[in-house]
């Protein structure tokens, strides 16, 4: 009997990691024959969440010159480096373009056929169009993995959970929510992926309370204007008339920052400067362990400023009051008092200076008289931010972008850092495309959209929701309808996924944040014991070593992809070396 490998998920995750298998098998496997399994309902390749099948009007929020699914020699990997195209040079379009996801899911289908074929003559895979429910077998044995509608098992070497984004049940404010939505005739609809999200309940004209301002929101917003047949002359909307009314707001209160606009041009930052690898091995040296507020982050924030101003300094030197020498030599040595007084002495005019805290916040102590003055207000912001990410005078917002994709790649190696940097690191670096916010604007100014405000808090009281902001003091909004506009959280203990759930039961351990632990050298599972089982392994957002994505940008660094070399080269030299014992 061949070896066997189940690799549940087969979407850019799974694809990645048979990529990596084929580039790898040469060294490590050659000859040996082996099964590889694929258990998605979801075309191979796309998965879920970029398949083909869903609506022209959704677009990635990156530009196709930007979407990689091969590595280059960025990435730091024990594995060959196999080139392939960006999204912009497979489809032969402009690198500048927003792409649809129904094209990205023709990329990545075509990106999984390549890899399919890049495997040895003896290695096979295998589609199975349907869920896997459980894995069962003992630590030193085969596996079985369960799927769903069929009585018999896979039976598996090894076994990789690929799954990507899972679907979750209700957290306790959400059931009261939709328990009295269901009690009162309310429209409810929980954190979802948007795309699979049935908007048909939310009436023409009616007000339609959203809650969150990412990139769930976009879509919403996407689907119930262009997809409900309005459309867009110049910078005005024109409405079909079968629009509701989105009032939205945040914890911020404001959307993601648009995307840069521009192309990188001269020196890159030379980075990890301040945030690397011996400063994440002294972390993890810590027999104390570490808070990522106290410990962490303020190695953080130095090596984001240090990006800033090594552009600011480099590139626009009529700005700067001292030479980048002294100011570096400053900057390296002072704390973070001593740096914040070396900036406002070498950097003149505010505006150039880096101000995490107020990125991050830029509502606080905010505050309007008026729900009409708050609109005027934010569409103000956001021409603002439209502005300067589409300026190259102000390019030290694009070395912080590098700064930030820096930083993720050492992070990874620190597990489960809490949530706040994840959602801090997304609203800076992977917000929207510059024309979505053109469209918000427009749609702002037609009336289909109303800025609600920083902290929003929702209630549901008198048979309706209602919302309020402190960016508003004293003003209200009532709607029959909310929308969480976001993503389920990553939890393993409300996963809906069987699977997931029932090697949660089974003693796989989750962080305190809820996240599967797993070795993070090469993605072994956990136990609650800290030993790696020998044949599960986990890659994604539901992991304590999650990234940015599956996919990236060329040449930095691709964590996902060392992840990917890492997992497989493990994967194949036990099997191999299974192999040897079965021939012994």
């Amino acid at each position: 009997m061949k070896p066997s490998l189940v690799i549940v998920g087969a979407g850019p995750r799974g694809t990645g990691l048979i990529e990596r298998i084929a580039a790898n098998a040469p060294e490590l496997y050659a000859g040996s024959g082996l099964d590889i399994h694929l258990v998605d309902p979801h075309p191979p390749g796309a998965g879920r969440i970029w398949r083909e099948a869903q609506s022209p009007l959704l677009w990635m929020n990156s530009h196709a010159e930007d979407v990689t699914m091969f590595t280059d020699e960025t990435v730091v990997m024990d594995g060959p480096v196999r080139p392939g195209p960006t999204l912009h040079e497979w489809a032969a379009i402009d690198g500048r373009t927003f792409a649809d996801r129904q094209l990205q899911g023709a990329y990545l289908g075509w990106v999984h056929e390549q890899a399919v074929a890049a495997l040895p003559p003896d290695v096979a895979v295998h589609h199975h169009p349907c869920r896997a429910l459980r894995v069962s077998g003992p630590r030193e044995g085969r596996q079985q993995v369960w799927l769903e509608g069929r009585p018999r098992p896979l039976l598996a070497d090894l076994v990789v959970l690929a799954l990507g984004h899972l679907d979750a049940e209700l957290d306790e404010e959400q059931r009261e929510l939709a328990s009295y939505a269901h009690a009162h005739d309310l429209v409810h609809l929980p954190p979802d992926f948007t795309a699979d999200s049935d908007l048909s309940s939310l009436a023409a004209g009616e007000p339609v309370l959203v809650r969150g301002f990412g990139l769930a929101f976009v879509d919403l917003m996407v689907l119930l204007t262009e997809g409900r047949g309005g459309r867009y002359d110049g910078d005005t909307y024109l409405p079909s008339g079968r629009e509701p009314v989105l009032y939205v707001g945040s914890r911020r209160g404001v959307p993601y920052h648009s995307k840069i606009g521009y192309d990188w041009t001269g020196e890159r930052p030379p980075l990890p400067r301040f945030f690397g690898p011996a400063e994440v091995d002294a972390l993890l040296a810590r027999p104390d362990g570490f808070d990522f507020r106290r410990d962490v982050w303020p190695s953080i924030e130095k090596e984001l400023g240090f990006a800033h101003y090594h552009r600011l300094f480099t590139v626009h030197p009529e700005r700067t009051g001292i030479a980048w020498t002294d100011f570096e030599e400053k900057y390296a040595a002072g704390e973070a008092a001593e740096r914040e007084a070396l900036v406002a002495s070498a950097v003149p005019d505010p505006a150039d200076r880096l101000d995490l805290a107020a990125l991050d916040r830029p509502l606080d102590g905010v505050r309007y008289a008026s729900h009409e003055e708050f609109q005027d207000g934010l569409r103000a912001y956001v021409e603002g931010d439209l502005s300067r990410r589409h300026d190259p005078e102000n390019s030290p917002d694009l070395a912080v972008f590098l700064g930030l994709l820096s930083v993720y790649g050492q992070l990874i190696r620190l597990g489960d850092v809490g949530p706040w940097w994840h959602g801090f690191f997304s609203y800076l670096a992977s917000g929207p495309p510059g024309p979505r916010l053109r469209q918000m604007l427009a749609l702002s100014r037609a009336g289909v959209v109303r800025f609600v405000g920083a902290d929003m808090a929702v209630v549901a009281e008198d048979g309706v929701f209602r919302a309020s902001s402190v960016t508003v003091p004293g003003e209200t909004v009532e709607a029959r309808a909310l929308v969480e506009a976001r993503l389920p959280e990553p939890t393993v203990g409300r996963a809906l996924d069987p699977l997931l759930r029932e090697l949660h039961a089974d003693g796989a351990v989750e962080t305190p944040e809820g996240l599967l632990r797993v070795d993070r050298s090469d993605g072994r599972i956990l136990d609650r014991g800290g030993r790696p089982h020998p044949r599960r392994f986990a890659l994604g957002p539901y992991t304590d070593v999650r990234t940015p994505g599956a996919f990236t940008r060329p040449r930095t660094g691709g964590p996902a992809f060392r992840q990917n070399d890492a997992t497989a080269r493990a994967a194949l030299a036990f099997l191999r070396d299974l192999a040897c014992r079965a021939a012994a």
